[in-house]
């Protein structure tokens, strides 16, 4: 590009030196051809060259200067450009030009790939930041959601999808439709996004389709998004607080029943003391009157007795349990010895006895593990009326793991029968509550006590098949 200037430069200098030289010779013969007009016309001839000659010369260097001047810009922005290593000085100006052009081409490409190098690099962070966001929120035991400005999910992981029972995609979906087992998060999610309320530790009553109801632990807070209070999010935290609360409530009932046992062992020993005085009275009358009109009461008297002294037994050894002897035992083994005693309990009943799942080991008192597991499955088959259509007991084992990685050995017993009011859910451990006409309400509460000094649960629900559902968590042995 920089030769065609100089190009153009030479050429019109050869133009005008031939157009003098064609007028000079134009006008030499004119004169030659005209002889009798020698004088004048010579005149006229060196009048029109000096005249051409007078017009031509400051054309001649005024025209190049013109036809150059873009060049010459040209060579003045070459010198001054900013560029890193300048060309070493050409031979000639066009050269120079055109080699700071290379350079700076050069250059811009050089930057160019920096630019995209740099870039590559943002490109990468990004994606690095992103996968980080990704691990942290996967790595999160909680449930996560995040809702944007206009209450859709964006996001939602996997602990959250769980807690929900959410199958399928489930980003992009409202509250509406992702709180169905949780309605009360509908209203908190709401709130926050149109007032920007904040719920910290609340607790909501999620209740799966299984109809287990389990208790959630949730924060909702505002998250600022792109356009200020007008792009405000939501984000969703929560965990199940099932177990925390269950343990609690154990430790507390664990608590007030060792307070009623310290209080009530001594009035319960100066019980059994005056009904062994009774009882030894009552005898000696029926020894002495064998036949008599009074034997007959007397006999009713000695079965009273009787009976009273055994719920204040049982209330002994209730309030105080002996120490535990602990051994490794099969819950499998344990099931089929209650089984076996319980098999004309059953079989007057009616009912059928069904264990499913499997069973593992634990480390438990023996003889205490299997009077609690008795008075479980007892008392599960009296709770099926005689005009139940099933008439079924289910046992059911299975293994699992909680939050912090520990194994349980989980059973399972669920009866047939109209289940318990939720009224007396709460109360159905205490010592001496039944809604039984023949019961002394001791059965239940010395399991509860007895799985209790195990460190393991028992807790009682209704199935959504309509029967009461005693589980029992027990830690389980290594292998």
């Amino acid at each position: 590009m920089l030769s065609r200037y100089e190009n153009r430069a030479q050429l019109a200098l050869a133009l005008l030196i031939g157009l003098l030289l064609l007028g000079n010779l134009f006008a030499l013969a004119f004169v030659a051809f005209a002889p009798g007009a020698q004088n004048s016309r010579a005149a006229l001839l060196l009048s029109v060259s000096v005249v051409t000659l007078m017009v031509s010369v400051p054309f001649i260097l005024l025209f190049p200067r013109w036809l150059l001047r873009p060049f010459r810009q040209l060579f003045d922005e070459a010198a001054r450009a900013p560029i890193a290593q300048p060309p070493v000085k050409a031979r000639d100006e066009t050269e120079f030009v055109l080699e700071t052009f290379q350079a700076i081409v050069a250059e811009l490409r050089a930057k160019a790939n920096e630019l995209e190098r740099l870039n590559e690099q943002v490109r990468a962070r990004a994606r690095s930041a992103e996968e980080l966001n990704a691990r942290i929120i996967a790595s999160i035991p909680s449930g996560l959601i995040a809702f944007n400005s206009q209450g859709y999910a964006t996001v939602i992981n996997d602990p959250a999808a769980k807690l929900l029972q959410l199958e399928g995609e489930a980003i992009g979906k409202r509250a509406d439709e992702l709180f169905l087992i949780a309605p009360e998060l509908v209203e908190m999610v709401d709130a926050c996004l149109q007032r920007g309320e904040i719920y910290r530790r609340e607790e909501v009553t999620a209740t799966g389709v299984d109809g287990r109801a389990r208790r959630l632990g949730v924060t909702v807070a505002p998250i600022a998004t792109q356009g200020g209070d007008e792009g405000r999010g939501a984000l969703c935290l929560m965990t199940d607080i099932t177990e925390i609360l269950e343990l609690r409530e154990a430790v507390a009932r664990k608590k007030n029943l060792e307070s009623l046992g310290e209080m009530a062992a001594g009035l319960a020993h100066e019980f059994k003391n005056a009904l062994a005085t009774l009882q030894g009275y009552a005898q000696l009358l029926q020894r002495t009157d064998p036949e008599g009109v009074r034997n007959v009461a007397i006999t009713a008297l000695l079965e009273e007795v009787r009976d009273l002294s055994a719920i204040v037994t049982a209330f002994l050894n209730f309030a105080r349990p002996r120490p535990l002897t602990l051994e490794e035992i099969e819950l499998r083994g344990l099931l089929d010895e209650c089984r076996e005693e319980l098999g004309r309990f059953y079989e007057e009943r009616l009912i059928e006895l069904i264990f499913e799942g499997a069973f593992g080991r634990v480390r438990a008192d023996a003889i205490l593990m299997r009077q609690a597991l008795l008075n479980i499955l007892r008392n599960a088959a009296e709770a099926i009326p005689d005009g139940a259509a099933e008439r079924k007991v289910f046992v059911r084992g299975r293994y699992e793991l909680d939050q912090r990685g520990n194994g349980w050995n989980v059973i399972e017993i669920e009866d047939t029968g109209p289940g318990i009011p939720p009224q007396n859910l709460e109360r159905i451990f205490i010592p001496f509550f039944t809604t039984k006409r023949q019961g002394h309400g001791i059965g239940l509460a010395l399991a509860h006590r007895v799985i209790a000094d195990h460190n393991g649960t028992l807790l009682a629900a209704n199935s959504n098949r309509g029967g009461a559902v005693f589980t029992i968590r027990l830690p389980a042995l290594a292998g």
